[in-house]
């Protein structure tokens, strides 16, 4: 199989010159000599792996989204620099009540939205409600994931599916302050308040977003207008949108010179969307951009030696194969879930694809975070077994359709028609008939694989903060359709966890929760890898990210 084509780099010359970006940045990267010693003009090119689905961060689920829209639009929390530890970001400080359902948010002074206009705890409360308030398509996951996931439904949930409502409402107290209120503690706060799916939007701007709307169900959704031309977003981010050129796969952004905080280092950031890993290496090779994520472990060494700048992020992430199990009533049995286990030869998976650093997942997150189970069920490499397992269920003639992404690079997934392939040769190897199906990863792949579409699927997750429930909790705490089972026991463990105020119990429970799991057998975790990201010897990167949320207003050209 093989993955679509990448769209046609275009060199920083030429992009110039067709007025998509400001001139100032040549293919030699010099800049025009117009960034000087100060570092502070000219434009930084990014190339990206995927095309963004939303210049609206809360319609959105993708890292390629987060990553444009980050630079856009702020939070109230945030992360440290380089770490996954909570600092302020559009408040300076926060606090809770004792049973953690009430949060008070205290706000910058002095904080202005692209549009001019001010930030205010009304506005923060106009976001949230909102939020809560979506109906029709607003309600399909596709387009509130994050909602769903970190305050449960809406005002008026138009489907059985939808969880209960966790947000109770918000006030604003005075001008600088929020409080936000909820039914019921969760393991999901604070840390869900600084999820970029919650970037803070200025009050003209939401009163023009109601005169758009989505529409359409299922696995055809259309954004709402609004959210896919620059003109109306307006945040208080570093940088504010220019424009989208959909055809030549580019977001323009420019510096935001009434930043609350310190100003971009370059006024013009181009995120350029290059599906392909190997076409990033030779446009950064080439000059034509400044910087690329999820550099092949194999190009590591060769641009390090070559002079570019390859840092690498700390491990935070999980690459697993996702098993829908009512897509297919042979995947409800345990044994043919095991048998898929022993099947996959993930160490050498690990050891030819992944980065150096790579490990076999013996669990659904990374030792890094608290709750990992040293006790965990394990699942070595035995296809005899798994061949042994196949037979006593009656599934040697097993057939199963296989969804992998195309156009995509993923931190944990650097390259998926490849790792495809390998899990394909041992799956086939055991007996089991595979369908290749290859979807375009935005919005194809996310729709279908969360939508149940898929026997078996390839995806991953990176931590948005650092706490069990993020990982443990996104995945099994409820029915999800792209998991397809029922299981109240693991449901209940995780709710337990989720509202438990200590700490320390907390993370018992999630060890418990991840040896429930390992036994379960939901799916398999197949590896935890440290994702590099590249730059050109002439400029100063943004700080790495373990999170992936590098910030590019601190870039600036030597």
């Amino acid at each position: 199989m093989s993955i679509a084509r990448p769209k046609a780099v275009r060199t920083l010359a030429a992009i110039a010159a067709i007025g998509v970006i400001a001139t100032g940045c040549s293919s030699d990267r010099d800049n025009g000599g117009d960034s000087g010693g100060s570092g502070s003009t000219g434009t930084f090119v990014f190339g990206a792996a995927g095309d963004p689905a939303s210049l609206d961060p809360s319609l959105a689920s993708d890292g390629e989204t987060f990553r444009v829209t980050r630079q856009v639009f702020e939070t109230l929390i945030d992360h440290k620099p380089g770490t996954s530890e909570l600092e302020g970001g559009l408040a300076e400080t926060w606090e809770s009540n004792d049973t953690g359902t009430e949060w008070t948010f205290n706000l910058r002074d002095g904080v202005t939205f692209h549009d001019g206009s001010d930030l205010t705890g009304e506005v923060v409360c106009a976001n949230f409600d909102r939020w809560y308030n979506w109906s029709g398509t607003y309600q399909n996951t596709t387009l509130s994931y994050y909602w769903q996931t970190i305050f449960g439904g809406f005002a008026n949930n138009e489907n059985d599916e939808t969880p209960e409502a966790n947000y109770v409402g918000c006030t604003a107290p005075d001008e600088l302050t929020a409080v936000i209120e909820v039914a019921q503690p969760s393991a999901n706060y604070p840390g869900g308040f600084s999820l970029a799916a919650f970037g803070i939007h200025s009050g003209p701007a939401l009163e023009a977003y109601a005169e758009d709307d989505a529409s359409g169900e299922g696995d055809a959704i259309t954004f709402p207008g609004y959210s896919q031309e620059a003109g109306t977003v307006a945040g208080t981010g570093a940088f504010k949108v220019d424009g989208w050129n959909k055809g030549n796969g580019e977001v323009s952004l420019s510096r935001f010179d009434d930043y609350w905080g310190e100003t971009a280092g370059v006024e013009k950031l181009v995120f350029q969307t290059i599906p392909e890993e190997s076409a990033r290496r030779q446009a950064l090779q080439s000059g034509d951009i400044h910087g690329y994520d999820l550099v092949a472990p194999a190009d590591v060494k060769t641009l390090s030696d070559a002079g570019f700048q390859v840092p690498t992020r700390d491990v935070f992430n999980i690459f697993y194969l996702g098993i829908t199990q009512d897509s297919n009533p042979a995947l409800e049995n345990l044994d043919v879930r095991t048998a898929i286990a022993h099947a996959l030869d993930r160490q050498n998976l690990v050891d030819t694809q992944l980065p150096e650093g790579g490990v076999v997942a013996t669990q659904f997150m990374p030792d890094t975070v608290a709750g990992y189970s040293d006790n965990v069920t394990t699942y070595d490499y035995d296809p005899e077994l798994a061949q042994q397992l196949l037979a006593d269920a009656g599934e040697e003639n097993l057939t199963l359709t296989f969804c992998y992404p195309t156009e995509v690079t993923r931190p944990y997934m650097p390259s998926p028609a490849d790792l495809y392939e390998v899990m394909r040769a041992d799956l086939e190897a055991v007996g089991i008939t595979v369908q290749p199906k290859a979807l375009k990863w935005n919005p194809d792949y996310t729709e279908v694989t969360r939508d149940g579409g898929c026997n078996l699927y390839l995806l991953g997750w990176t931590g948005d903060f650092n706490d069990g429930y993020n990982f443990l909790g996104t995945w099994f705490a409820n029915y999800q359709k792209e998991w397809g089972f029922e299981n109240e026991e693991l449901f209940d463990l995780l709710e337990r966890a989720s509202t438990e105020p200590d700490v320390e119990a907390r993370v018992a429970l999630y060890e418990e929760a991840n040896e429930f799991v390992m036994d379960f057998l939901p799916g398999v975790p197949i590896s935890s890898s440290p994702p590099s990201i590249a730059f050109s010897a002439d400029v100063n990167p943004p700080t790495v990210s373990p999170l992936t949320q590098e910030v590019f207003a601190e870039a600036s050209f030597k």
